[in-house]
């Protein structure tokens, strides 16, 4: 009896699964990369401010022209004004006033020490600098949707070879129950393999749960509902013609770290020449038109309308401001020297990383090759082992122990081609070179 129930357990557990899974719909990487590059909001966040550096980069918002302005006012005023001329006294009630004035008016630094110039090329340099910090984020984004999708591959074989487990311990189980009822075996063998078959079962439905959470994150990186149910490929396919020469040059050229530290210590030097810009002096040219009326009863002149252009010119320069120039400039210069080292610093984490990457991903590759020759073997012994123990000729202990091995034998494997598939993802990300298979 107990034996139907455990089956019957068994084969319901797995045509839920199995129901499930042909049900949902296949998600392949590039599916998975496409959704994610539309949908991210990092992404998006990222796009917008590129887009506004971007349209930084103008002459008039690095000081090159001139601003324009119109102004317009008018006053009126109403007063009693007691007066006192040649002719007597005299007094005016209510008397009002009017003043209007109307114009443009043009303002322009044409010279202020080269700092406009340095101005439009620091623009120039934060436009680049979140191109880097853009691209940045996509190639982060979509390493995470690739590591992600390998691991529920990774999951997903885990959960095959324990649904392999289940079977082997339910014909164990089976096994053991026969040679019970013909007197061959003890009650006590036929319970162990029943525990065994409970185990068994207890780990699929735990990795099961882990592949779900997995599924969860899936579609959180995709940002789309939490709940969408999806399968992926089962196969994970490592490339293995990676060198580390070659890995480090590119680094160097394409790293986004690396290019950023570069921009800054640009940006650095560039500061320097805004700071030096206080030395030269500071020119300005104005002009404009206004139109003028004013009108004023108690006043000599009742009724006054001008209008015409004005001009001008206006310089000024820094003779002596406490030393400040000075101490500017030389915090600049050291602003440079912090700027290198910074980019020395980025360097070396950069080549630290990849050499640790690399070395991840070789050790990977042998636990490969080592892993597919102990499935082999493993396997076998099972093989053989259940044979012999359906003959009477072993433990149950052994033949839990050959199962146990060939189990743990397809984890280490699934665990090396997903080692080495992570160590490939973030190579490829540091060099700026990933490609999807």
């Amino acid at each position: 009896m107990n034996l139907k129930k455990s089956a019957c357990m068994f084969f319901f557990l797995v045509f839920i699964i199995a129901n499930c899974r042909a049900q949902d719909t296949l998600l392949t990487l590039k599916d998975a990369v496409e959704i994610a590059l539309k949908n991210n909001y990092h992404i998006q966040i990222a796009k917008n401010n590129s887009a506004v550096a971007q349209n930084n980069v103008t002459p008039g918002a690095a000081g090159m022209l001139p601003s324009v302005t119109g102004n317009f006012s008018q006053s009126n005023s109403v007063q009693n004004v007691n007066q006192t001329t040649s002719a007597g006294p005299k007094t005016l009630t209510n008397n009002k006033t009017n003043n209007l004035s109307i114009g443009p008016n043009l303002n322009w630094t044409i010279f202020n020490g080269f700092g406009m110039f340095a101005n439009y090329d620091q623009l120039k340099q934060f436009d680049q600098l979140s191109q880097v910090m853009l691209r940045d984020t996509v190639l982060t984004t979509v390493s995470d949707v690739m590591a992600t999708y390998y691991n529920l591959i990774n999951q997903y074989q885990q959960l095959k070879a324990l649904k392999g487990a289940i079977e082997i311990s339910r014909t164990q189980y089976r096994y053991a129950n026969d040679k019970f009822q013909v007197g061959t075996a003890s009650k006590l063998d036929v319970l162990n393999a029943q525990v065994n078959l409970n185990t068994d079962t207890a780990n699929y439905l735990n990795q099961l749960q882990q592949f779900k959470a997995a599924k969860v994150q899936m579609n959180q990186l995709l940002v789309r509902d939490l709940q969408t149910q999806f399968a992926v490929s089962d196969t994970i396919i490592v490339d293995e013609k990676l060198t580390l020469g070659e890995i480090l040059t590119k680094a160097e050229d394409q790293n986004q770290v690396i290019l950023a530290a570069q921009i800054n210590k640009r940006l650095s030097e560039i500061n320097l020449r805004q700071v030096k810009a206080g030395r030269y002096p500071q020119v300005a040219v104005n002009g404009g038109y206004s139109y003028t009326n004013s009108s004023n009863p108690a006043g000599f002149a009742r009724a006054q309308n001008t209008h015409g252009f004005t001009y001008g010119i206006t310089a000024s320069i820094n003779i002596f401001n406490g030393f400040n120039q000075s101490r500017l400039e030389k915090n600049a210069k050291l602003g440079i020297e912090n700027a290198e080292l910074n980019r020395k610093q980025a360097l070396l984490n950069v080549r630290a990383q990849i050499n640790n990457l690399y070395i991840s991903y070789l050790s990977g590759l042998d636990l490969i090759k080592l892993g597919q020759s102990n499935v082999s073997i493993a396997k076998r012994n099972l093989e053989i082992s259940l044979d012999k123990y359906k003959l009477g000729n072993i433990t149950p202990l052994e033949i839990r122990e050959a199962e146990r091995n060939y189990l743990d034998a397809e984890s280490t494997f699934f665990a090396a081609q997903y080692q080495s598939k992570i160590a490939e993802i973030t190579l490829k990300q540091i060099t700026n070179s990933i490609d999807i298979q």
